[in-house]
């Protein structure tokens, strides 16, 4: 594949010299503008005026993003590393869940449900997936996952069970109820240990509904969190013919060398919700706030203003923009993930121009069987599969986008493989100043803006970036470590997990037998 090739290292530190230099000539009482829109548009002009020799031009070399990020010495590991236990004594009860919006919004709320369990030793019962509202899919965890893969991969951790067992009273037979509960938003863990653990030993089970987002993400315990992302990497795998599809897929892309996946986030929810209409037509535009009406709560929009500060969706021409100022060249082979983009063929005509080689799954697979369930379960499951293992991912919207988010956590998890993530802030100017017709140094300003960002490797979580968008250090760690919390579990740490789940059996074994059965011991797989 014929690729421009650069040679020298970033500069990083011409960014912000620039705009140093350009504000210590301006004056307080010249200031009319907002601050924040002030920093933006002095940034932009700031790349366009500051004169660049040839040894001072920013450089990307794409041959290096093709390989995975700089670990600096971390590796992934959600193993425990203290003294984890089993699943200890008896359950006080069951726990049901139904976890609501898109598949990777329900993965999320999958790992909290786990961890919930944990918490209040309770056995969950397979999460419901309210797949009907959304994909209009109703295939259920069941359908999507390996069930025997999730149970038996937890079994140091939680007891599972597919359903609730039936119980025989007065003669009859029939099923536990669950005491349906709303938990709050983001609730603490000491609601699951105060009110949930409650009803759940009065009733002997509670249906938790909705679970989105029901379980704090911010926990100061890095056990409870390393066992979400032992849920999240581990346990939950798709089933084996999703994998074996997701698989032939990808090596049909890399048959031909390198790809690129992006996840285009130009469809209608997310244009809606982020009130970003002036450059559609007016019909278009009518389209737009109909669906924000209808889904959204009223909100004063300005589209300059959320476009001023990097609010709106990247379009797909802005996005082949970045690609080609960075170095990318027409063979670049590019994977799309996306749902259907909102007037698609028009915004898609100026990125084909400059990358005439985009795939997706429909076009990629000879079976047949994604044209069949196109807009279903299966068809994000897929899409989540290639992007989790191209050799480059890039969101184009990772704001309140699950899928973006869930993949760039997992990807960090998979061995800090590259992600190219637009600072869409930092960008907004740049775009801003082409359309006014400032072209002069464009491609440039997009690189100055772009060699600052995280291209995949360690970084510190900051808020609002979420847990499940960046895991370290919880969920990583050091063989030489400086800090002693950092350091790798044992190496036979699944013997050691073996064992105290055969003391806490003779334990069990000793009480009054249990109603929820105790996790299978088939296979040794590290969590």
């Amino acid at each position: 594949m014929a690729m421009r090739r650069r040679q020298q290292h970033l500069k990083q530190q011409l960014l912000s010299g620039g705009i140093q230099g350009l504000v210590g000539k301006i004056s307080i009482a010249g200031i009319v503008v907002v601050l924040c829109t002030f920093y933006l548009l002095s940034s932009a002009r700031s790349n366009r005026s500051v004169p660049q020799s040839a040894g001072d031009r920013s450089e990307v070399n794409v041959e290096k993003l093709w390989e995975t990020a700089p670990s600096d010495g971390w590796r992934p590991s959600s193993a425990p590393r203290s003294d984890w236990l089993p699943p200890q004594g008896q359950t006080n009860g069951y726990l049901r869940v139904r976890c609501n919006g898109g598949l990777n919004q329900q993965r999320s709320a999958i790992c909290n449900a786990v961890l919930a369990a944990r918490i209040m030793n309770a056995t969950l019962v397979l999460p419901e997936l309210d797949a009907n509202s959304f994909w209009h899919d109703d295939s259920g965890f069941q359908g999507i996952y390996d069930v025997e893969h999730f149970i038996k991969t937890l079994r140091y951790d939680v007891r599972i069970v597919e359903s609730i067992p039936e119980i025989h009273k007065n003669g009859k037979t029939g099923k536990l109820k669950g005491h349906q509960l709303r938990p709050p938003r983001d609730a603490p863990i000491s609601w699951y240990t105060t009110v949930a653990l409650q009803k759940m030993k009065e009733h002997g089970a509670i249906y938790l509904t909705p679970f989105s987002h029901r379980l704090a993400e911010e926990i100061d315990n890095a056990e409870y969190q390393r066992l979400r992302c032992r849920v999240n990497y581990h346990a939950l795998r798709f089933k084996p013919h999703i994998m074996e599809l997701s698989n032939s897929i990808v090596n049909r892309l890399r048959a031909q060398g390198h790809f690129l996946a992006i996840h285009l986030r130009f469809e209608m929810d997310m244009l809606a919700f982020a009130g970003c209409f002036d450059i559609f037509t007016p019909e278009e535009q009518k389209i737009l706030r109909k669906y924000r009406e209808t889904n959204f709560a009223p909100k004063d929009l300005v589209y300059n203003e959320r476009r001023a500060i990097g609010k709106c969706p990247l379009t797909p021409e802005e996005v082949g923009l970045i690609l080609r100022s960075m170095g990318f060249d027409k063979s670049t082979r590019i994977y799309l993930a996306a749902g259907d983009l909102f007037e698609g063929e028009r915004f898609m005509k100026p990125f084909r121009s400059l990358f005439p080689r985009p795939e997706n799954h429909s076009s990629v697979d000879t079976t047949g069987e994604l044209e069949k369930n196109n807009r279903g379960l299966l068809g994000s499951a897929v899409d989540y599969m290639v992007c989790l293992l191209a050799d480059i991912f890039m969101p184009t919207y990772d704001g309140p986008s699950n899928f973006a988010n869930n993949l760039l956590g997992h990807r960090l998890y998979y061995g800090f493989r590259t992600v190219i993530r637009p600072d869409r802030k930092g960008l907004a100017p740049v775009f801003i100043d082409r359309e006014n017709g400032h072209t002069a140094g464009f491609e440039e300003a997009v690189r100055r803006v772009m060699e600052n960002t995280n291209f995949g490797g360690p970084h510190k979580r900051i808020s609002p970036e979420s847990f499940y968008t960046n895991s370290w250090p919880e969920c990583f760690c050091q063989m030489s470590p400086q800090n002693p919390a950092d350091k790798c579990p044992p190496d036979n740490i699944v013997d050691i997990l073996n064992s105290r789940l055969e003391s806490g059996a003779l334990v069990d074994s000793s009480l009054s037998s249990s109603t929820s059965p105790r996790p299978s011991r088939r296979g040794e797989e590290t969590p």
